[in-house]
């Protein structure tokens, strides 16, 4: 069989490589040398196709073969994270990688690891350096800014001291207030002055953060009780932190005080502020001489730096060249390490053992795999694969690609599908889709929809490049595929239903006449066809029909005119009971809503009558649709009690009750009553099946009924019907736990009590096959598949749950598949209002000019209202209530999805995310 959709027949032995079943499965055992076992996984990764069993769960990550090589790889990836923050603080892109690289061979993991220890020593280095050299850059230009200040404070201190002393405030006792904090001081202590009346201070100046300084100062205050002056002030230039680069704004200070108790305080006042303290001579000359010096050296570092950083970015550069084929190859590394740590060595500590699930039709590439891998070791030895069989639990495979990936994510998140059960995602591609178009249908926001899908599988190669870690836009990138075929159903669904933007297009000519009637013999019959009228939804053409059919003078007081517009009552009408009818011209529009019922005033009730119909009749047909999934699923793994004890009282339950339903639907929209009061509410009739009440018949009505000719025939039919529903819950309630218990006892009698297939169905849903993949399926259901004995106790409770579910399920689910209608009458009725209220402003506008300009004011908001609220709002909305019918209403009926999921051994994923992180 091919790649395309296989027989989804009840042969149990046919091969499924389609999305209809999940891939065949085998479990197989690898015999690796020591010496091939790194390139075989190697090349297995690249292949990824195997999934292996972890065969030491009990040891812990510390005690197993390969924990070593393990720190390795973790040891180089610290190191590549240094030197990707190092490229990044630089701002430095790493150069991208054409061609994913292989994974490295043993000894040349040995070589990266040296090489990777080399860049992250000399990298250090350089740090080291930059960081001395640009820490002892800032102390000079602090000392720089320091000397310039203290020149300033001292020259200011020494004029005011000397004002001081010769205006007696030596001679008063010295007070707080004495001494002024900031700038602004002015005033000296009276203990700063000599006998002599000479100064006598001593003073420490240095610099600390300017958000410090306010402490610092009550500090300085409370401390010395007052005595000592300080001055400061904030240096202009901000200055950069060593080694963590942010910006520092610093102030200068300069501290006079008098007296070695005094100096102590300020001293160890500076230390717990952490400021720095610099040396600055008494003299001017020496003052002089040394800013001379400092301008010297601070231009020798500044040059030196300036090297020092070239030298590092070169060092980044070279370093940004190999850091993502790196990166890759320990991530590689570290992957196969991990996977040979999952094996078990042999007892001659030569060989490893290891246990994998592989699909059976890929096992020639294995093999060769295999073989390639073991001679690029130079294995004497060749590596085995032997297939076992088991009767373990085998994980589901569902191979995809990029267009059904999409739909199989969907299904995957409600739940993995047991091994070759029907997977839903074949069937998800088409209705799901179509379901959300039922919801959303409109030819123009499907449109836009299938543009911007289109868009993006356009543009798929160069997004994929490019992928970022934006979650959301990932998101709606993956489902592109699933966005334009909702568009897609939409223009579809949107034709059907004639909505465009919310009006009705008139392509193929209304199927409806208006026609006037006189007492006059001579005016009898005069009419006016609507075929070949132009109809979007407005009275303008009306009035000309309504002028051509000799009925001017009405005006505004024509009895089918309301507040200026026209609404006409579409219903069938007899001829001569109204002045004006409007019926039908014997033929029906070819294709969806005839566009007059834009303009009828019973357009609500008509649309609302035929989503709702259309949507239980959908509904239906999906659940009667998986049911007949169940049944090939019974049939495949030869449940012949699960198709005998539930498939046929399901379906019997529900073509009585709710497939009844959908036949009288088709066939009232198929009759034409003659009388539009004649057509029976289907509702009111499925009520008074239940109830045995039968309406009488009633005059004139010609069909009476729909279906039946009389009504003993109703009654008959309705009654057989309900009579069949009740008789399947107790069929399905008792039938089963009676067959499985019977069996029991003749095995009993045998001397065996195995639990065979269908009481594991009983107990856990459709027959799930745990048998190993190569052992054939019996061809009768006495197959014993499990040794597991369970109490009869469980399967009644098991089947009285699941008869409960299914019988109230029905009626639940159909009921919910009124969320179409509800959805898309909110849709359509919301499109209309931002039309009206909106648009229609510059469209209705007599003047030109002032049309078109109100026309381009009022496009704006409608477009952006059009994109937020009805296509990415209510298209959520509509895709949430898809997902929920898919998922509980469709599922439910054949799906269980307690399955296991292939994780197969791959590199893939692992790089693409990584790389994908790096590109961030």
């Amino acid at each position: 069989m091919g790649n395309g959709i296989g027989y989804p027949g009840c042969s149990s032995n046919e091969e499924h490589n389609s999305l209809f079943r999940s891939e065949k499965m085998t479990l197989c055992q690898l015999f690796l040398q020591s010496e091939a076992a790194y390139t075989v996984i190697a090349e297995l990764g690249e292949l990824g196709l195997l999934q292996f069993k972890d065969l030491n769960p009990d040891l812990s990550a510390f005690q197993r073969k390969f924990v070593n090589e393990v720190r390795q790889c973790e040891e180089m990836e610290r190191i590549l994270r240094f030197l990707e923050g190092e490229i990044k603080k630089e701002k430095i892109k790493p150069v991208g990688l054409e061609q994913i690289p292989a994974a490295p061979l043993p000894k040349e993991i040995r070589d990266i690891q040296d090489e990777l220890g080399k860049l992250e020593g000399d990298l250090k280095d350089v740090n080291a350096n930059r960081n001395q050299l640009k820490s002892n850059y800032l102390e000079l230009m602090e000392l720089q800014v320091v000397l310039k200040a203290s020149e300033h404070f001292l020259e200011e201190t020494t004029f005011h001291g000397a004002s001081a002393a010769g205006s007696g405030i030596a001679k008063r006792e010295p007070t707080a207030g004495d001494i002024e904090m900031g700038e602004k001081s002015e005033t000296v202590p009276a203990t700063s002055f000599g006998a002599d009346g000479s100064m006598r201070l001593n003073f420490l100046t240095g610099t600390l953060p300017t958000e410090k300084l306010n402490g610092f100062e009550r500090m300085l205050w409370f401390a010395c009780r007052g005595n000592v002056y300080l001055r400061y002030t904030e240096i202009a230039e901000t200055f950069e932190e060593p080694t963590t680069g942010d910006p520092i704004r610093k102030s200068v200070f300069c501290v006079f005080f008098q007296g070695d108790k005094l100096k102590q305080k300020v001293s160890k006042i500076c230390e717990g502020f952490r400021c720095n303290i610099y040396t600055i001579p008494k003299t001017v000359e020496e003052r002089t001489r040394m800013s001379q010096e400092l301008a010297q050296r601070v231009g020798d570092i500044h040059v030196v730096l300036e090297k020092t950083e070239d030298h590092r970015k070169r060092l980044l550069v070279n370093t940004s060249k190999d850091v993502r084929s790196l990166a890759v190859k320990v991530l590689k590394t570290k992957a196969i390490y991990h996977t040979l740590n999952m094996f078990n060595m042999d007892v001659t500590q030569k060989c490893l053992i290891a246990e994998c699930w592989a699909p059976v039709r890929d096992l020639e590439k294995v093999n060769q795999a295999i073989t390639e891998g073991t001679s690029k070791s130079n294995s004497e030895v060749p590596s085995v694969l032997n297939r076992l069989t088991t009767n373990e639990t085998i994980p589901t495979f569902n191979r995809t690609n990029k267009f059904t990936k999409a739909f199989q994510s969907i299904v995957d998140a409600y739940g993995i599908g047991r091994y070759q059960e029907v997977n839903p995602a074949i069937f998800t591609i088409i209705t799901f889709p179509f379901i959300f178009a039922i919801m959303f249908g409109d030819c123009a926001h499907g449109v836009v929809m299938s543009c911007f899908a289109l868009w993006m599988v356009i543009k798929e190669k160069k997004f994929l490049k490019n992928k970022g870690s934006n979650e959301i836009w990932n998101m709606i990138f993956g489902g592109r595929y699933i966005i334009l075929l909702m568009g897609l159903f939409s223009i579809y669904t949107g034709f059907i239903y004639n909505d465009f933007f919310s009006k009705s297009v008139n392509l193929f000519g209304s199927s409806w006449r208006v026609t006037k009637y006189y007492p006059d013999a001579s005016h009898h019959g005069n009419s006016t066809d609507l075929a070949n009228t132009t109809l979007v939804g407005n009275s303008t053409a009306f009035e000309n029909i309504t002028d051509l059919s000799n009925t001017t003078g009405h005006g505004s007081d024509h009895p089918y005119y309301i507040n200026g517009h026209l609404y006409i009552d579409l219903h069938h009408v007899p001829a001569f009971t109204h002045l004006q009818s409007y019926n039908r011209t014997g033929t029906v529009y070819p294709i969806g809503v005839d566009p007059i019922w834009m303009i009828a005033s019973n357009k609500i009730t008509f649309i609302n009558s035929y989503k709702m119909k259309m949507s239980i009749a959908v509904g239906i047909i999906q659940m009667l649709f998986g049911l007949i999934l169940s049944f090939l699923n019974h049939c495949y793994f030869r449940s012949w009690k699960s198709i005998f004890c539930e498939f046929i009282p399901e379906m019997i339950f529900i073509l009585s009750i709710f497939g009844y339903m959908l036949l009288l639907i088709v066939l009232k929209w198929l009759t034409v009553f003659n009388i539009t009061s004649c057509a029976p509410s289907i509702l009111v009739g499925f009520i008074n099946m239940f109830l045995f009440s039968y309406p009488a018949e009633i005059p004139d009505c010609n069909p009476q009924f729909v279906l039946f000719n009389d009504l003993a025939t109703m009654k008959m039919v309705q009654t057989i019907l309900v009579g069949a529903a009740g008789i399947c819950i107790p069929w399905l309630l008792i039938v089963k736990p009676v067959v499985i218990g019977i069996q029991r006892c003749f095995s009993n009698k045998n001397g065996a009590a195995p639990l065979n297939e269908d009481d594991n169905a009983a107990l856990h849903g459709n027959g799930h096959h745990p048998a190993g993949v190569e052992a054939q399926m019996s061809q009768t259901d006495e197959e014993d598949v499990g040794t597991e004995e369970h109490g009869m106790g469980e399967v009644i409770v098991h089947q009285c749950i699941h008869t409960i579910e299914y019988c109230l399920g029905c009626v639940s689910n159909t009921a919910s598949y009124l969320r179409l209608w509800a959805l898309s009458l909110a849709h359509a009725q919301l499109s209309e209002v931002l039309w009206n209220m909106v648009l229609k402003t510059g469209l209705t506008m007599n003047s030109g000019f002032t049309g078109a300009a109100m026309l381009s004011i009022t496009f704006a908001p409608f477009a952006c209202l059009t994109v937020a609220v009805l296509l990415m709002m209510e298209g959520l909305s509509a895709f949430l209530h898809a997902l929920r019918l898919h998922w509980v209403e469709f599922n439910s009926k054949f799906f269980y999805g307690d399955g296991v999921k292939f994780l197969p051994f791959t590199f893939k994923e692992a790089t693409a995310a990584r790389l994908t992180a790096d590109s961030d």
